[in-house]
């Protein structure tokens, strides 16, 4: 039986594990209710803290300096990322690729806290696929914006098996994707050189660049990773 203060929103199962998602009450911050998704019986996320989400967001339309721009998402999760960019006057449409399509059930059935704003917005476009198969393939359309927000880290992959878009081969694949000076940007929890120096001898300018906030929760202070490659 779950806690008094745990509700379980949806339970599926999919190709990557059980996907769950949940929502609860805090019982360090009695009131505060909380959205969270697990997969394969991991934690995955929560609308509890989305800094570095946010973050990564608004430092790519920063990072890329333009307006009127076209932006990629890979990955939905609770929404964050998209609803980032959708707020940014300077970007003109969002097209976000989720993997599982569970999750965009969540947002269309109104299961998440950004459903009802989300379902609003005429210039956001949902595609069911895999974001990483769509970039290592051959480019139909360019966009200035591309954002990853996929993986706990480029060595800690949801997938069993490590994917080749964090290899320098998969990286220069999906800059194709690119219009000229357009921007890859990459969340992960944790920092990687490795992924760094693919970044370095694909793009012609990189950033990595940290993201601290204090999670009271854990009651410490927890540091997420940007990185960024422009063509």
């Amino acid at each position: 039986m779950s806690p008094p203060n745990l509700e379980i929103l949806a339970y599926e199962d999919t190709p990557l594990g059980p996907l769950c998602l949940r929502r609860r009450e805090l019982l360090s911050e009695p009131g505060t209710v909380v959205t969270e998704v697990t997969l394969n019986h991991e934690f995955l996320m929560s609308s509890y803290n989305t800094d570095s989400e946010r973050a990564i967001s608004n430092r790519s339309a920063d990072i890329h300096g333009g307006c009127n721009l076209k932006a990629l998402v890979g990955g939905f999760g609770l929404g964050y990322t998209a609803r980032e960019l959708l707020k940014d006057e300077r970007i003109a449409s969002v097209e976000v690729v989720e993997y599982l399509p569970q999750v965009l059930d969540w947002l269309r059935d109104g299961l998440i806290p950004l459903s009802a704003e989300l379902n609003a917005v005429e210039h956001l476009q949902l595609t069911s696929g895999d974001v990483y198969q769509r970039l290592l393939g051959e480019s139909q359309e360019k966009f200035d914006l591309i954002v990853i927000d996929v993986d706990h880290s480029p060595a800690d992959q949801l997938g069993a098996q490590e994917h080749e878009f964090y290899t320098a081969s998969g990286l220069a694949a999906a800059k194709t994707h690119l219009a000229d000076g357009g921007v890859l940007a990459v969340w992960s929890y944790a920092e990687s050189s490795s992924f760094s120096e693919a970044l370095l001898n694909t793009f012609s300018t990189t950033h990595v660049e940290p993201v601290r906030t204090f999670n009271p929760m854990v009651d410490h202070e927890q540091t997420d990773w940007l990185f960024f490659g422009v063509k």
